[in-house]
């Protein structure tokens, strides 16, 4: 009974947020949400909160935590505007799948770094290099024109570029801290 209140708070506090458009749909038509949005945005909301708590479960570095809650914020963010109104042109455009190849770079990496943070900072390393290569794949592959819509698409790009090599670098200041131990070590 302990272990399920202990849980209760990660369950709970991913559906705050969304009592902002629940309320808003009852003022104004633009915010005009469905069953499934909640539900996809509480998954959303929730995975992200597990998968902070799993990454710093036994981290005691505040550059750990730090640099895992930056890490998971901006998988989170990425994800979320990719399902809103997507990076590439609408979230329709099949473009955007190639985001999952980041998420997948940096979970992948997670996995094999063990949660360490020298392999972690690698992992954040290398899903800063995927991020980066994304626009660049999408305009060798579809081919659109240079327009002012690129040069956007690129410089939030870059954005999301400096937030997971920030993470890294936290990451490797982690492991400076504890001497090469891992977090869960340290």
């Amino acid at each position: 009974m302990t272990k399920i209140r202990s849980l209760l708070p990660w369950f709970l506090v991913p559906a705050l947020p969304l009592l902002a458009p629940l309320v808003a749909m009852q003022f104004t038509a633009e915010v005009a949400w469905t069953g499934s949005d909640f539900l996809v945005a509480y998954v959303l909301l929730a995975g992200a909160g597990f998968a902070y708590r799993l990454a710093t479960s036994n981290a005691s570095s505040l550059a750990y935590r730090a640099a895992a809650g930056l890490a998971v914020a901006t998988g989170l963010l990425l994800v979320w505007i990719n399902l809103a109104v997507g990076f590439i042109g609408s979230e329709d455009n099949p473009a955007n799948l190639l985001y999952g190849g980041v998420l997948a770079v940096g979970v992948i990496g997670a996995v094999l770094a063990n949660l360490d943070p020298h392999g972690m900072a690698r992992a954040l390393f290398a899903t800063a290099t995927a991020q980066f290569l994304v626009p660049i794949l999408a305009l060798v592959i579809w081919r659109p024109g240079f327009d002012a819509g690129v040069v956007k698409i690129l410089f939030l790009n870059g954005f999301f570029v400096f937030l997971f090599v920030v993470s890294a670098l936290l990451f490797r200041n982690a492991a400076r801290r504890t001497g090469g131990a891992s977090a869960t070590q340290a």
